[in-house]
């Protein structure tokens, strides 16, 4: 009798094991049997380029600036939660707004980033470092922080293992990075891979300084002003 009870736990277990290989059939074969090919930049700019292409058209016909000649910079607003892309014709000052895009996601507070795993958002006045087709959020655009003034402040402070990896990347997760979603990053990517310079500015602020002045107040640190001036005296280039 307690042998034919087992037969029958072993059979039930069996049932439930095929059951759930069944149900994850297609997770385990994407696990152990696909081989997911490396995108290059290149790939990425012909899957992606016609669409963004036709999508931007009208904002790039609205500026008045060619979609093959321009130069780029990137503005990030924490409170609003926006990123702003700026355009201008090759050697001009002349910066137009060409789109706006929503932060999908937010990590921190205002205030700089100050060290590794504080999930904040930096700070300040970067630049585009390097671009990545193979990001685990879709696609990315490295930040080059910390830059020189995070490091001397840094210095200054005593602090040490400041942190990094810094994106601007698809999907709507973030632990101090600023994610756009997989639509808006395409297009930001594509637009990065043909501006004429290369490391184009990326400027995060706490909130835009163009309509408010008032610098917030950090407590854990005592140089903000200088911080906040920085970056609002860069921010009248795109008024």
């Amino acid at each position: 009798m307690l042998t034919m009870k087992l037969k029958l736990i072993y059979l039930l277990l069996l049932i439930v094991l095929f059951l759930v290989l069944y149900l994850l059939r297609n997770q385990i074969i994407n696990l152990f049997f696909s081989s997911k090919e490396k995108q290059t930049i290149e790939s990425i700019v012909e899957k992606y380029n016609p669409k963004v292409e036709a999508s931007l058209k009208s904002d790039f016909e609205k500026t008045n600036i060619d979609n093959t000649d321009f130069e780029m910079a990137i503005l990030a607003f924490k409170k609003e939660q926006i990123l702003e892309l700026y355009f201008r014709k090759s050697d001009t000052n002349d910066w137009k707004l060409l789109k706006k895009y929503p932060f999908t996601a937010f990590s921190g507070k205002i205030g700089p980033k100050l060290k590794n795993g504080d999930k904040q958002i930096p700070e300040g006045i970067y630049q585009m470092e390097y671009l990545n087709p193979n990001s685990k959020f879709h696609l990315s655009i490295k930040v080059n922080y910390p830059n020189a003034f995070d490091k001397e402040k840094a210095k200054q402070d005593g602090r040490t293992d400041l942190g990094g990896d810094i994106m601007i990347h698809g999907k709507s997760v973030t632990i101090g990075c600023i994610p756009v979603g997989d639509k808006n990053i395409e297009e930001i990517f594509i637009l990065a891979t043909k501006t004429k310079n290369k490391h184009f500015p990326i400027i995060i602020a706490p909130h835009d300084f163009r309509t408010n002045k008032t610098f917030p107040e950090i407590e854990a640190i005592a140089w903000e002003k200088d911080l906040y001036e920085e970056i609002s005296n860069e921010l009248t280039n795109f008024e």
